[in-house]
């Protein structure tokens, strides 16, 4: 079955109220993105909005999705007495069904990170049978290794020796970096997560690798164990990152590495600030204007 979308420009401030219209008449779907392109200085990129918060682009394409048959004059009509005044300028698009799962999978390729490690989705054979392949699946929790940030806190992983350590992966998603952590060698992995899905997620595919359930155990935040690690990996965000580095560095060794990704540019100072008084920071590592740190606890 095919379907038609109808997509509509706005400024942000008038966007609830387009929304809500497009539902009542009828459409399975809404979704938001930034209109303007990159090059216009009008643009405003959302990297971490605060607590509470859902900030929008200063401009805003709506996409609504309606079964092909609808009536597309009676959608526009209904839509323009709801808002009691002219749409903007709007058009429709015919997008012909397909499998959307599979279409998903063709997408995802398996991923070489560093020397040693490959990322390998569980549908795919892997291309180098003889190299650490990690077999993901990520579900409904985020990390594929295909963002900058994860790939970059994997090839710091894929650069260490890390054989009979102790990692903590906080923040673990999907738990692809405590799985790698664990395939390359650690003794022991905590993996920790504030969704409990993630904690599902990372569980399942740590399975799917072979992992025993007693090398890689995944908890809750209040539920972590008061241990001081040899690595400690973190791909959240800025502010968690600040929030968090007391405890980030108590459950650290003295000599034991901190990883920190999740940062852009403009984040660096406030970062490395929450953390300058008790750790050495390496030089900042750089991938698509994202950032990894790297610290040895002193």
């Amino acid at each position: 079955m095919s379907w038609l979308q109808l997509h509509l420009e706005i400024n942000d401030a008038k966007s609830g109220p387009l929304e809500a219209a497009l539902l009542n008449s009828g459409a399975v779907s809404v979704t938001l993105a930034d209109s303007v392109t990159p090059a216009d200085n009008a643009s405003r990129p959302i990297l971490e909005p605060g607590v509470g918060e859902t900030p929008l682009w200063q401009k805003v394409r709506l996409t609504a999705l309606y079964p092909a048959d609808i009536d597309t004059d009676v959608v526009l009509l209904q839509i323009g007495v709801e808002l009691q005044t002219a749409l903007p300028p709007w058009r429709w698009e015919t997008l012909e069904d397909q499998v959307w799962e599979r279409a998903w999978m063709e997408h995802y390729q398996p991923i070489q990170c560093g020397q040693r490690l490959w990322i390998c989705p569980s549908w795919c054979s892997p291309p180098d049978p003889s190299a650490i392949n990690l077999m993901l699946d990520p579900g409904l929790a985020f990390g594929t290794g295909s963002h900058p940030t994860t790939m970059l806190c994997l090839q710091w992983l894929d650069g260490l020796d890390i054989e009979g350590k102790t990692v903590i992966d906080y923040g673990c998603g999907s738990g692809i970096l405590a799985i790698a952590a664990t395939l390359l060698g650690a003794a022991q992995v905590i993996a920790v997560d504030n969704d409990p899905q993630a904690l599902l997620a990372t569980t399942d595919n740590a399975q799917r690798n072979g992992i025993d359930k007693d090398q890689l155990i995944v908890y809750l935040p209040d539920d972590q164990p008061r241990l001081a690690c040899d690595y400690l990996v973190a791909n959240i965000l800025a502010a968690p990152l600040i929030e968090l580095s007391e405890h980030f560095l108590k459950s650290t060794r003295t000599g034991g590495q901190i990883c920190l990704s999740g940062i852009v540019d403009t984040q660096l100072t406030l970062v490395t600030q929450a953390y300058t008084q008790n750790v050495e920071f390496a030089p900042a590592v750089n991938q698509d204007e994202w950032l990894r740190l790297v610290a040895t606890k002193k």
